[in-house]
């Protein structure tokens, strides 16, 4: 019977305790936390009965395990991905990736050093959803894609309703919409349609109480030739997301509040559809944590890599400086 890997999360914060929980759930994994906050790290530790709890970076870095779940605000990650690295730990870094390109080229020195495994936790790509957007761009059944818009909203403080207090409230740490929220949009699109090379952007802080970074943003941008429109707000009643690609010869659509994919080929006839199934909220992370211990293992390949989260990196910083310069900006 093969042997649980020893898994430390650092950072137990809403999506910390929640990798913890699934990767837990997996049955695959030893889980150790690390947390400086006492009340946070004795309550995680007790309701899922860890390993072990750590308060303390380097004691836990001296523990015995033999992979890590950054999960602490973003402008950390970098740092702490190296230096786990250099120990010979496998990463599943959150994202985005970081604030910045700095010391991005020293964590891939690291990791090609000790021959580690790095994956960034974009969860969208495991999605059946999008995956079957996926599986049907690659088979040409619909010719080139020529167009994609997402729009996408929900009611951040239903569903995070402690944004005030944490990594969101600031860009330096991660924050605001466009690295928190729409970032993961971006990835999946650059998956589906290949890298984003410019981009013109606008955003604004219109309904959020207690904060001062965008909520809402609206993005368009070229994959090469194919134009694309990214949208998000995080205010609005629904949960609803809607990715739309038009190609040659249909149109492709995901509408992930419906659990459905579905296609057209033809004007005025109507769209055929496919269920997806419902997804409870921890399924997708659950796939994912068993996802990356099979990475861990060797036996598959990262759905997101380093260097797939580095450019999505680029581009975040990129539409960053569009909303500042009012311009198309170079990725």
């Amino acid at each position: 019977m093969t042997s649980k890997t020893g898994v430390l999360v650092i950072g137990v914060g809403s999506i910390g305790e929640r990798h913890a929980r699934c990767f837990q759930s997996t049955d695959r994994a030893n889980v150790s936390i690390c947390e400086v906050n006492d009340t946070l790290r004795k309550e995680v530790a007790a309701r899922y009965g860890l390993e072990a709890a750590y308060a303390g970076w380097q004691a836990a870095l001296d523990s015995d395990f033999e992979a890590a779940v950054i999960c602490t605000p973003a402008h950390l990650h970098i740092p702490m991905a190296i230096e786990l690295a250099g120990r010979g730990k496998h990463l599943l870094i959150e994202k985005p990736l970081s604030t910045s390109l700095d010391h991005v080229e020293e964590l891939r020195t690291a990791i090609a050093t000790t021959q580690v495994h790095a994956m960034v936790a974009y969860v969208m790509r495991g999605h059946p959803g999008f995956q079957a957007l996926k599986a049907a761009l690659d088979s040409g059944r619909f010719g080139k894609p020529v167009h994609a818009t997402c729009n996408t909203g929900q009611h951040f403080p239903t569903y995070r309703p402690a944004y005030r207090e944490i990594y969101y409230k600031d860009r330096a740490t991660g924050g605001g919409a466009i690295q928190d929220g729409l970032t993961h949009m971006i990835n999946t699109a650059e998956w589906l349609l290949g890298p984003i090379d410019r981009v013109a952007a606008d955003c604004a802080h219109q309904v959020l109480e207690d904060v001062e970074v965008e909520d809402t943003v609206n993005v368009i941008a070229r994959h090469a030739d194919i134009l694309g429109s990214y949208t998000l707000n995080q205010h609005q009643a629904r949960n609803e997301s809607t990715f739309t690609i038009v190609c040659e010869r249909g149109t492709i659509r995901f509408e992930m509040h419906r659990q459905r994919w579905r296609w057209v080929t033809e004007p005025e006839t109507p769209w055929t559809d496919e269920a997806i199934g419902t997804l409870e909220r921890d399924d997708l992370f659950v796939d994912q944590a068993t996802s990356f211990l099979d990475v861990v293992r060797g036996t598959a390949l990262p759905p997101c890599t380093l260097d797939e989260a580095v450019q999505t990196l680029r581009v975040n910083l990129a539409i960053l400086a569009a909303t500042e310069d009012e311009r198309w900006v170079e990725v």
